[in-house]
């Protein structure tokens, strides 16, 4: 990670921005891990890699013209490159790719395998160890504001970060509101029984993700706002 923020900040490449705060976070996941904060540090920390893993090779996808990029990353690595592109709708873009496509992803490699051998009492440790992530990212938030977030604003001379300060968004609601539509849209992956439909359920976490995509650029202000709302609610107001 520190090697291609560098390279992308070499040539003015704003996707350093969303690398740089993903490098935070990830630091301070391996450090959960090292202090024992989770139930099985060897599972969480395969997801820490297995979940990087995915974003570089969506990085790989992209610098080739892949044609089997997800198109949620497509839209959060165009809109990388322009210069008017808000910081933190920029960051926000990306963050959605990573945890709304990726994340479910990955989550379902992991538990495929695994699910039909665990104990009702494994399955939900793997779900704690799940929530857990939420309050190091959390805790991890104010950091990436100061660390990240504000030099860049200030070296990209964004006066109006137009949507608004990052605590504002990612905050504890928001990313525990997306991190429970994927344990869920996981779940449902891993419980299908038949190879094709559990496929075709991977290929919709893309157009879900891609969802909150347009909510955020086509909706106004409402839309920017429910941008964040768990899926339940979305569907409910029907806005998806």
């Amino acid at each position: 990670m520190t090697t291609q923020i560098a390279a992308w900040e070499s040539v003015g490449d704003q996707r350093a921005v969303f690398l740089a705060c993903y490098l935070r976070m990830t630091d301070n996941m391996i450090l959960g891990v090292a202090n024992g904060r989770f139930h099985d540090p060897v599972w969480v920390a395969d997801l820490i890699h297995n979940f990087a893993g995915y974003y570089f090779t969506a990085i790989e996808a992209y610098d080739r013209a892949a044609i089997d990029l997800p198109v949620v990353w497509q839209y959060a690595f165009d809109l990388a490159k322009e210069p008017t592109t808000p910081l933190i709708k920029h960051l926000l873009l990306g963050i959605n790719a990573h945890i709304n496509y990726d994340l479910v992803q990955v989550i379902a490699d992991m538990l495929e395998p695994e699910w039909s051998d665990l104990s009702p009492a494994g399955r939900r440790l793997r779900f704690d160890d799940h929530a857990m992530v939420n309050v190091v990212i959390g805790e991890t938030i104010d950091r990436v504001q100061d660390e990240v977030v504000a030099p860049y604003a200030r070296l990209m001379r964004f006066v109006d970060l137009a949507a608004g300060p990052l605590d504002e968004w990612c905050t504890a609601r928001l990313i525990r509101n997306w991190r429970a539509d994927v344990w869920s849209q996981a779940i449902t992956i891993v419980n299908t029984p038949d190879l094709p439909t559990r496929l075709t359920l991977r290929r919709q976490t893309d157009a879900i993700a891609l969802g909150r995509v347009r909510l955020m650029l086509d909706g106004g202000a409402l839309g920017a706002r429910a941008f964040g709302y768990p899926l339940r609610w979305l569907r409910r107001l029907r806005m998806f």
